[in-house]
């Protein structure tokens, strides 16, 4: 019986570069994956959070990730989101790897995001502001900068000392032009990722340049809000499913139900992946992300492969 392998975060990050992430998601939805088809999120409220269970299969592979949201513990100094993923082969479902689920989660996530922003986005987008200042905003930096030439970085953040250790830490890692900024900042941004735990909008969407294309990645509750109805009413609306989005995108539940957003104008982000359908270049873009199982599986799933290539390299010896 082979080994589960364990793969750590540093593990993940060293088999999985951001662009390989990226491409995992994309040949997902090229080669059939139906977001449609993915199985609800299981929420179980538990007395200091939420339990989540999130089940996916395709082709070779099956898996699931159990991850904890404890919305106390970052005053405890401990992290709000953690979990773990179990990756099985798909015939056999015997289990092949345990994989660190918080780090496969803000991977995938930012992936996705980049993989809807460069089918969205001008090809020659070079302003980003990033709401938030935590893992989901570095990582979101980290991607998108490999879909589209960014120069300069505006970020936004309610703690000024956060905001600081972030610019700092972008503009050594990057280089780029970084500075923190107000959400009047989106009035000159190509892209705009909302990367935060808000209850109500953090931006103005009456202040978006028609070429804008704004990524909300922060919730998938629905009573959570990163951008208001002008944005929501005012872009191409894209998300994962259709039937994710209707259930748990709380950025856009309140205008389905009011009947100024229908659910058939949402545009999945299959169609433009496989060339079914494009955005309207007159009008911002937004993109919607809850965050589904399929592309933990996907994003797993080449980690895996990658990650057993890496161990099965022959040793070299000096001559």
């Amino acid at each position: 019986m082979t080994a589960t392998r364990i793969i750590s975060e540093n593990g993940l990050l060293r088999a999985l570069p951001m662009a390989a992430a990226i491409d995992a998601l994309r040949a997902a939805l090229r080669s059939g994956t139906d977001p449609e088809s993915d199985p609800p999120r299981t929420i179980v409220p538990v007395e200091h959070g939420q339990l989540l269970l999130m089940p996916a299969h395709r082709n070779r592979y099956a898996g699931v990730k159990i991850a904890t949201v404890a919305p106390d513990n970052p005053a405890a100094g401990l992290p709000r989101v953690q979990g773990q993923y179990l990756l099985f082969d798909a015939p056999t479902l015997a289990p092949l790897a345990l994989l660190d689920g918080i780090a496969l989660t803000t991977v995938r996530t930012a992936a996705v995001s980049a993989l809807a922003a460069d089918m969205l986005a001008a090809p020659d987008a070079r302003h980003l502001v990033v709401f938030g200042t935590g893992p989901q905003a570095h990582r979101h930096l980290e991607a998108l900068r490999v879909v589209r030439p960014l120069t300069r970085v505006t970020v936004v953040g309610r703690t000024p000392t956060n905001v600081e250790h972030f610019v700092e830490a972008a503009r050594r890692d990057t280089g780029l032009d970084v500075g923190p900024g107000a959400p009047s900042a989106v009035a000159t941004a190509d892209l705009v990722a909302c990367c935060t735990t808000a209850r109500t909008p953090l931006f103005d969407g009456t202040l978006l340049m028609p070429h804008a294309t704004v990524m909300a990645v922060g919730s998938h509750e629905r009573g959570s809000r990163e951008v208001d109805s002008a944005t929501v009413r005012g872009c191409t609306v894209v998300v994962e499913s259709r039937s994710a989005a209707v259930r748990e995108a709380g950025d856009l539940i309140p205008d389905l139900d009011s009947g100024h957003l229908d659910r058939e104008s949402l545009v999945p982000l299959a169609d433009l992946a496989t060339g079914a359908a494009t955005a309207d270049p007159a009008r911002p873009r937004l993109f919607k992300s809850v965050g589904m199982a399929w592309e933990d599986l996907a994003v797993a799933g080449a980690a895996y492969e990658a990650a057993e290539e890496e161990h099965s390299d022959p040793p070299t010896h000096g001559g």
